[in-house]
């Protein structure tokens, strides 16, 4: 599931523009907190300074809206000239000495460090040239830009009028960045290529009024005179009409005529059939696991994992259904139309039932409780046929917008009732917005540590949850604990399919089958997955690894304290240094366990 501020490395792909801002009206955080040696400091926060001009639409996300009238710089010239900036820093970092550094500033230094190299490991995959994504292009990106950009005064109309007129030339950029990497032999798998090519001309087909780039003209304001907001609800409707709309036809028409017809396909939609296939994909594998094991290694992992909890799902369908056949449950699961639901309002009312129960617990099991909010939101229309069954977008630091667990309740029937609680408590409570609000909430963190987060933390922490979930007693019945074991599964086999795909040359329907297989998830939902899986290489392994780690690091601290193990100072360790690699998660519960185990 996704995490949109999660994707610092995909975010920081495009560079900033030269220009100065107008004003500054920068977040009033330090974005060095808690940093006391003075060269990492200013290190981290020049870094910091740069990632916000180099990420306009993230930065006013963030509550910094000095680049407001801004979007990111994607043309090739300005991807490598950040790119350089990016070693640069790495530099600094790595020259940095780190003998007199607190305890505390070794470890933001250790995780800086991390993650520019993760980040400069990822060059070498040169996704700006051929990748293609259902979830992350033209339609996706600029649809969201109307929600994310509040419009509540002139200065922020006129802004994001400025931003508008900007995105024909980055749809451009796009398309010229494909050409190049066209030139080299980099393509995008033929699946991908034609889901978006789908949402393009869905979208270009669509009246004009109706596209959700037009929203911010539906709206009345009552800060502007009639004449003023009339003039901009005029000019933004020529921009989209006469300007973005042609350039989203020229993409459509690109990916058509130049791309689709040399798209690889679906027998060999991995990096394992590019040429730079081996190389990105052994630094996919870093950045998101923070191990040093080898595809092989962890596919290994899966499989065992996939046979172990196979035989849970055994043994509870024996419960319920009076068979321990796993194909015939599975098939039941899947086939027995009132385990699904039947209206879209059913889907979004169990999700909204499902967080409330979870929010009711929490004081049981954590002493840290963030204060943002977190509400249930429907994917919008024009996504929700081609991208996954839900995802997560955190809250603005300024309170200006909750956490959003974003639930998809297109074709309602096709979503499994016995999923719903698992897929509530994994993206919102005690998921992914209590440990992500928590992150963003702590009082003296640099900024890169509230808001960049290691994917092995954040998605092992989710998935952690939905097990955890069922120890607090927030299952409504045994078939809701099937849908666990299910989910459980299903990221046990992203183990296996995503280093299928990538290392071992796998087809997209083999990783299809063995999905089928294993999980009982819908198969509509298993081929969207699996098609994240191909766009977004490695990214679905840090959930397992991560949950795997958290379990252990668990059984040790109650083996070592017993009586004295208190489920509340676990978690409040875990998540009081925000998302960590796992070897800072690790050595953070040691030494709580070391200190709790000398307390009368």
């Amino acid at each position: 599931m996704r995490v949109t501020w999660l994707f610092a490395t995909l975010i920081l792909t495009g560079c900033a523009t030269t220009s100065t801002p107008k004003e500054t009206h920068t977040t009033k955080q330090d974005s060095a907190a808690g940093v006391s040696d003075p060269e990492l400091k200013s290190l981290i926060t020049r870094h910091w300074t740069w990632t916000m001009k180099s990420s306009p639409t993230w930065a006013t996300q963030l509550g910094v809206s000095d680049y407001n009238d801004k979007i990111s710089d994607n043309s090739f010239s300005a991807i490598k000239k950040h790119d350089e900036e990016r070693r640069q820093f790495l530099k600094e970092a790595r020259n940095l000495s780190t003998n007199t550094l607190s305890a505390e500033d070794k470890i933001t230094h250790a995780l800086f460090s991390e993650f520019l190299t993760n980040q400069v490991n990822a060059e070498a995959c040169r996704f700006d040239e051929w990748s293609i994504n259902p979830r992350s292009n033209p339609i996706t990106s600029w649809n969201y830009l109307a929600t994310l950009h509040k419009v509540r005064n002139d200065q922020d109309a006129n802004d994001l009028l400025a931003r508008y007129k900007q995105i024909p030339e980055s749809i451009d950029n796009e398309i010229e960045n494909l050409a190049r990497g066209a030139q080299d032999g980099l393509f995008a798998n033929a699946e991908s290529t034609n889901r978006v090519i789908e949402m393009v001309q869905k979208q270009i087909d669509q009246e004009l009024s109706e596209w959700p780039l037009m929203a911010p003209t539906k709206k009345a304001y009552t800060h502007s005179s009639t004449a003023t907001w009339d003039s901009f609800r005029k000019e933004l409707t020529l921009v989209v009409a006469e300007q973005i709309k042609p350039a989203l036809q020229r993409y459509h028409d690109a990916l058509k005529q130049t791309i689709l017809p040399n798209a690889r396909d679906n027998t060999k939609p991995g990096l394992a059939s590019l040429p730079l296939g081996e190389k990105c994909y052994a630094a996919r594998v870093t950045n998101y696991t923070n191990l040093t094991k080898s595809p092989q290694e962890i596919h290994d992992i899966g499989r065992s994992e996939i046979a172990k909890i196979n035989g849970e799902m055994k043994v509870l369908g024996n419960k319920l259904f009076g068979t321990d056949d796993l194909p015939e449950i599975l098939q039941r699961l899947r086939t027995d139309p009132k385990l699904y639901f039947d209206t879209e309002e059913e889907v979004e009312a169990k999700a909204r039932s499902a967080l409330a129960r979870a929010q009711a617990e929490m004081p049981k099991y954590f002493g840290i409780v963030p204060k943002a909010p977190c509400v249930v939101t429907r994917i919008p229309d024009y996504e929700a046929p081609y991208t996954t069954i839900a995802y997560y977008r955190a809250p603005n630091p300024d309170g200006s917008k909750p956490g959003e667990y974003f639930i998809n309740v297109y074709k309602p029937n096709t979503r499994p009732r016995y999923e719903a609680e698992a897929l509530a408590f994994h993206e919102a409570i005690p998921g992914h917005h209590l440990q992500i609000a928590i992150g963003q909430e702590l009082p003296a963190l640099p900024l890169f540590r509230k808001h960049f987060g290691m994917t092995a933390f954040v998605e092992g922490w989710a998935l952690y949850t939905e097990r955890l979930s069922d120890e607090m007693g927030l299952y409504t019945a045994d078939l809701d604990r099937m849908g666990m074991l299910s989910y459980d599964s299903w990221r046990a086999a992203r183990l296996v399919v995503d280093t299928g795909l990538h290392q071992l040359g796998w087809s997209r329907e083999q990783a299809v089958q063995y999905m089928l297989k294993h999980t009982a998830l819908a198969e509509n939902n298993i081929r969207n997955e699996v098609d994240r899986y191909i766009t977004w290489p490695g990214q679905a392994l840090g959930y397992k690894i991560g949950q795997l780690e958290f379990f252990r690091l668990r059984r040790m601290a109650k083996e070592k304290l017993k009586n004295k193990f208190d489920i509340r100072r676990f978690h409040d360790t875990v998540l009081s240094a925000g998302a960590v690699n796992l070897s800072i998660v690790k050595t953070r519960v040691q030494e709580w366990v070391q200190k709790a185990s000398q307390e009368n």
